[in-house]
């Protein structure tokens, strides 16, 4: 009888190894077709000019509100402020390099009375596929930040600046392209971007609203690795709201 069952057990277990190695071999798949059709994307317009090819600004007295940075700023829902106009100018995936240098072509022409930024995290998760270039990558995105608001001052707006928002739990597939080393970088950057803040910069302290006691996203406000749910958005703009509501 053991004999019998050593020789069901052993083929279903092979089965299930199969079965996984399948699942995973897909998932790895999904992701590096993702991965490089972003990067020929990105060659081909390599600041993102051409997303909001089209896109007309509203037509509207209201002070106007643009949400602008990366994929976490493209998925924030305008909050319940009143009488304001609100435009999203987020790129999925971009560096802080990439928002910096479309600045003038899709925040500048709609000379918004507030510029709500979140961007930072597509710079820091590169650090452990270059840990050599640790350090510049740190230096590099503080140094885009610190220019992104001063290019928001200089057309009289005023800055919404959000520290980045924490990941969330790595899965799987995503630990041998992740380290701790992306939770310290984005602490170090937190802390440049909360010295910014100055009466026309208004920090909106993202990371501490949706992050644990191990600096990870809250299960109820994280989508994956790197996205919010739309309860994560309700709670930051439960913060956001009385921001903008209170500056006109």
């Amino acid at each position: 009888m053991s004999g019998c069952r050593r020789s069901l057990i052993v083929p279903g277990l092979l089965a299930a190894a199969f079965v996984a190695s399948v699942g995973l071999n897909y998932v790895l798949y999904k992701q590096a077709r993702q991965y490089y059709t972003e990067m020929n994307t990105v060659r081909l317009d390599p600041l993102g000019l051409r997303a909001f090819e089209g896109a007309s600004p509203p037509t509207t007295d209201e002070p106007l509100v643009v949400f602008y940075g990366d994929s976490r700023a493209a998925d924030w829902p305008p909050p319940d402020a009143g009488a304001y106009a609100f435009v999203n100018r987020g790129v999925d995936a971009q560096t802080t390099a990439q928002v910096l240098g479309r600045f003038a072509h899709d925040v500048v022409p709609l000379q918004p009375a507030v510029v709500v930024i979140q961007v930072g995290i597509n710079d820091l998760k590169a650090i452990p596929l270059l840990p050599g270039e640790k350090q510049a990558i740190i230096d590099h995105c503080e140094e885009n930040i610190g220019r992104l608001v001063e290019e928001a001052r200089d057309l009289g707006a005023t800055v919404v600046l959000t520290t980045i928002f924490p990941a969330g739990k790595v899965p799987l597939e995503r630990r041998l392209f992740w380290s701790d080393d992306v939770g310290a970088a984005v602490e170090e950057v937190n802390d440049y971007i909360r010295s910014l803040a100055a009466d026309d910069v208004v920090l909106l302290d993202a990371y501490s609203l949706l992050a644990d006691e191990k600096g990870v996203i809250k299960p109820e406000y994280g989508q994956d690795l790197l996205h919010v749910t739309p309860a994560g958005y309700e709670r930051l703009n439960a913060e956001l709201a009385p921001i903008i509501t209170g500056l006109y």
